[in-house]
């Protein structure tokens, strides 16, 4: 998904029109999660970016383009660009961690 929104609609508050564009972000997150996985993917895993107006966009991680829709919206622009794509994701095994060791030196006493 590569899509500028105005942040401005006649006839519409602006609240509810950045709501829209975050409702509109969350189907398209939706929707490419119900994709069936390649062979030997784990997970859908998003590259984000978002920009107001003619700025370059800056990378963003999943959970923050909420909040950087808003902070597009209250710096005063008049559009946000928003580009999430789908990039098949590998999860990594957690490595267990060492016992911690048993020290010989005796307890102090009181």
């Amino acid at each position: 998904m590569k899509k500028t929104f105005p942040l401005h609609e006649p006839g519409r508050a602006d609240p509810r029109v950045v709501e829209a564009i975050k409702n509109d972000v969350r189907k398209y997150v939706k929707r490419e999660r119900r994709k069936a996985l390649p062979e030997g993917v784990d997970f859908w895993d998003f590259n984000c970016k978002v920009g107001r107006d003619q700025e370059p966009p800056e990378t963003k991680l999943l959970p923050e383009v909420a909040d950087a829709i808003d902070a597009a919206a209250a710096a005063g622009g008049a559009k946000v660009y928003v580009e999430i794509l789908a990039a098949p994701g590998h999860r990594i095994p957690r490595v267990a961690a060492p016992p911690p060791a048993a020290t010989d030196a005796p307890a102090p006493s009181s």
